[in-house]
């Protein structure tokens, strides 16, 4: 890892990404392993003229957190943070783990509360960000965890990571605005279409994306990104899906899923590894329904590392996610999961949409 990748990184992500302009404020949000990062976005970001403050996390303090505070800390909305969903103009938010199992056995009834106090701050970003008023943009870190929990080395998460963001090319800013004019004939397509029907191994699911928008993911909101996605009019999915990889939650890992929907309520569902979980997620308000519906299509990343910010866009696949729509698709439900679970499609799956197949094992035709 060399300050020169850090700094492209950096650009890329304050003037690619966000598109910071002079004397707007931007949130920067981490933890303290994504210092040299943190630092070089500083830089940059200050250069463009931004207003920067900085919210770095210590190793366990979420799990301190949820094993430690009482009912009225639990409740308490950190300032910066509501400040910033609420009124700054840009957040950033880096993931660098210490432990992805930190906050693996904590109190349920805790963590609860604890997603009840931050609802709001919550609500106001999916708000914001689906009109931009607050840019944001969620990205990796290479850290330790990551790597072990994906199968690499240190070394070789690093050269993933920085692959998949295109900050190996001579001008990442033109791979990804390639990637965006490639896409843009996948999603004017789908725009264009009412019905979608999922076909493949264990899946046949049909739902309406009437009145909805297919947004093309380029790398502004997430990086990597290489995905299109919409959410489904909320009372029109039937039918059955299988998802071929494990889905993560809060550190679990859920095999085998199988989710069974009618008039777009989940009715059944089934787990060969992690029901238990899986029947808490279907008592919270709002996870008995689907919040989005997606394509994978960035073909740079070709292997599954158990973190979704990749994952969801392993070129080949599908992943439809529980819980929160997106309102910049024109989706209304709430809750306060958004759950993703990814399905491979290159064996045999099919995309059609009003009928006319568009997708053969796991390449567009179109």
């Amino acid at each position: 890892m060399t300050p020169s990748i850090l700094l492209k990184y950096a650009q890329l992500l304050v003037h690619y990404c966000m598109e910071v302009k002079p004397g707007e404020r931007l949130y920067v949000r981490s933890t303290t392993l994504a210092e040299p990062l943190v630092r070089e976005v500083y830089r940059v970001a200050l250069q463009a003229g931004a207003n920067v403050e900085v919210d770095l996390e210590f190793r366990e303090q979420g799990r301190l957190m949820l094993t430690e505070a009482n009912e009225q800390q639990l409740g308490y909305v950190p300032m910066l943070y509501g400040e910033a969903m609420n009124s700054f103009d840009a957040y950033l938010y880096i993931r660098a783990p210490f432990n992805l199992r930190e906050e693996q056995n904590v109190n349920p009834g805790k963590a609860k509360l604890r997603q009840e106090a931050l609802k709001g701050a919550q609500q106001k970003y999916f708000e914001r960000t689906a009109t931009r008023s607050l840019k944001r943009n969620l990205c990796q870190y290479p850290t330790l965890a990551s790597a072990q929990e994906a199968g690499l080395s240190l070394e070789e998460y690093e050269n993933f990571v920085y692959g998949a963001c295109r900050l190996t090319d001579d001008d990442p800013v033109q791979s990804w605005l390639e990637v965006r004019r490639s896409q843009q004939r996948i999603v004017d397509r789908l725009n264009s279409c009412e019905n979608v029907h999922y076909l493949g191994d264990g899946i046949d699911i049909r739902f309406s994306t009437k009145g909805r928008t297919w947004i093309n993911s380029d790398g502004q909101t997430n990086m990597p990104s290489g995905e299109v996605y919409t959410s489904p009019v909320e009372d029109s999915v039937n039918g059955v899906i299988h998802f071929t990889h494990p889905a993560i939650y809060m550190g679990h890992e859920v095999e085998g899923v199988t989710l069974w929907a009618k008039d777009g309520y989940i009715e059944k569902w089934e787990a060969r590894r992690g029901q238990t979980l899986l029947d808490q997620v279907f008592q919270l308000d709002g996870a008995r329904r689907f919040g989005e519906a997606a394509i994978g299509t960035n073909y740079g990343i070709n292997r599954f590392t158990k973190n979704i910010l990749f994952d969801e866009k392993i070129g080949g696949t599908v992943h439809m996610a529980v819980g929160q729509s997106y309102l910049q698709t024109g989706g209304k439900n709430q809750s306060s999961i958004h759950w993703d679970m990814i399905a491979d499609m290159t064996k045999g799956g099919e995309i059609r949409a009003d009928g006319e197949k568009i997708y053969e094992n796991g390449q567009f035709l179109i």
